[in-house]
């Protein structure tokens, strides 16, 4: 009994506190935040629909600030080459005594003596490097720049790179 003789007093003491803020309410139906409210026609939202849909849209390959022409096909090749090729290692690899785990590499194409050489990174880390035979075959591949691993046989993958410099490969056999 006590217990409800004390919530009813504090609803009694809450009920018959004063409200101060008169005013909460009175500006509400004129004004919302972006100022006073107007009403759309159907053919003012139409013209505004067709004004969007005719503005063109940047075309996000193109430098902003810079003319793309023919001339600077070069420019944006060279940038593209400079972009890291990514390789998915699916097995464990053997190469010498090198053995090379499973996981993404940055393979990098270098010319050591005249001879080609692919290094694959993780982090800055070498973890191989792998003497590589120049081939002039692009293996149909849709850009210049390009890493891929290619079924060779049963017990050996074949590793393809290619670049602005060469096109290599390199055979390497998969751990048992």
């Amino acid at each position: 009994m006590k217990k409800y003789l004390v919530l009813l007093f504090s609803i009694f003491i809450l009920a018959n506190i004063p409200v101060f803020s008169d005013d909460l309410w009175d500006n509400y139906g004129d004004h919302n935040a972006y100022g006073k409210q107007q009403f759309v026609s159907d053919q003012d939202f139409d013209k505004a629909v067709e004004s969007k849909k005719r503005k063109k849209k940047r075309d996000k390959n193109v430098p902003k600030g810079e003319a793309f022409h023919k001339a600077n096909e070069t420019q944006s090749i060279n940038v593209e080459s400079q972009e890291p090729n990514i390789l998915c290692v699916p097995a464990i690899l053997v190469f010498g005594e090198t053995n090379i785990p499973v996981g993404h590499y940055q393979v990098m194409g270098e010319k050591k003596n005249g001879k080609p050489v692919l290094k694959l990174y993780q982090a800055h880390y070498l973890i191989a490097e792998i003497p590589a035979i120049e081939t002039q075959d692009d293996y149909e591949q849709e850009s210049v720049n390009f890493v891929k691993m290619l079924e060779y046989s049963d017990s050996q993958l074949k590793l393809i790179f290619g670049s602005l410099d060469f096109n290599a490969y390199s055979i390497v056999d998969i751990a048992e």
